[in-house]
């Protein structure tokens, strides 16, 4: 392509909901709502995983972790979108655009992850009950919480830079509702193959080796459940890793389903683009932390527990 054709981009047009003004006001107060049910849930859970000294275990310092992610996560992408939705001017800085990218890409990486790390957890919790205070050490599981946000940091660190150095042309329209990467990469006027062979590695590292362990720790959960004898311990021992089975499927569900099914270049640029697919990226963006922490409070009676001691500290306060 020659250089006249090309140019320095400044910003992106974010092209979201533009032309349905209605499903976009209404699109505002639902997401709204969903944010600040995240920040309630998930604070929520941070603060009781901090103050209450009966949760002071791997468990819920890996929830409390995930909690704060989710957090990040949408923080990354909600309130410009808010923003979008009542603006009538869609744009979004070059620069402002790849700090999206990194801290989108950053915390994805990070909960894939953390969630393989959580599943190991309850592998050990379940199948080496007796030996799971010395392998689970604080050393341990502040570690493994590390290398998880250390991983999701250096990969989306790598992904991003190399999608900032590719040249653009006068294609600035992202149809999307915010700057996700591979929408901005196929906006490249210049071979991109470099790239997705990165962004494939980077996802067989970090998608799906999590995504493998937390199939053989399952695996051997159920296997070791089901030699229990009695109904009453085989309930209790599902029980302790069933709300984190959930949220595991809801999470490699939706990412699956995202980023699995073929798309062509001309389909993530042309104004084509699937209804489906934005409804699904905001479910994975919004719904996903959301239920986060109602299903582990659902769930978990040291939850529930820890919640009620709360608020009776709250109005002895008071």
């Amino acid at each position: 392509m020659g250089w006249e054709n090309q140019t320095i981009l400044v910003e992106f047009f974010l092209k979201g909901l533009s032309g349905y003004p209605r499903l976009e006001v209404l699109f505002f107060v639902l997401i709204l709502l969903l944010y600040v049910v995240i920040l309630l849930g998930n604070g929520t859970l941070i603060i009781l995983s901090i103050l209450d000294s009966h949760l002071h275990t791997p468990m819920y310092f890996f929830l409390g972790n995930l909690s704060f992610l989710d957090i990040c996560y949408t923080s990354t992408s909600i309130p410009s979108t808010l923003v979008s939705f009542l603006s009538k001017r869609k744009t979004i800085s070059f620069s402002g655009c790849a700090v999206q990218m990194f801290l989108g890409l950053a915390m994805g990486t990070t909960e894939c992850v953390l969630l393989g790390m959580m599943a190991f957890d309850r592998y050990v919790a379940i199948c080496n009950p007796l030996r799971y205070l010395i392998i689970m050490n604080r050393n341990s599981y502040v570690t493994m919480a590390a290398g998880s946000w250390l991983s999701g940091v250096v990969n989306s660190a790598v992904q991003t830079a190399f999608v900032v150095w590719l040249p653009f042309c006068r294609n600035n329209v992202i149809n999307h509702f915010s700057c996700e990467i591979l929408a901005v990469m196929k906006l490249a006027c210049a071979d991109i193959s470099g790239n997705e062979f990165i962004m494939l590695v980077a996802t067989t590292l970090f998608t799906l080796m999590p995504l493998l362990l937390i199939v053989i720790s399952y695996s051997l959960i159920i296997s070791s459940i089901l030699k229990i004898r009695s109904s009453e311990g085989r309930s209790k021992a599902f029980s302790t890793c069933s709300a984190h089975l959930t949220v595991v499927i809801i999470f490699y569900g939706t990412i699956l389903f995202m980023y699995m099914k073929p798309k062509s270049k001309d389909t993530l640029n042309s104004d084509g683009l699937d209804a489906t697919d934005k409804l699904i990226s905001m479910f994975y963006g919004v719904m996903t932390p959301m239920m986060n922490p109602l299903i582990y409070s659902l769930r978990n009676k040291d939850v529930k527990e820890a919640l009620k001691n709360l608020l009776k500290t709250a109005n002895f306060i008071k």
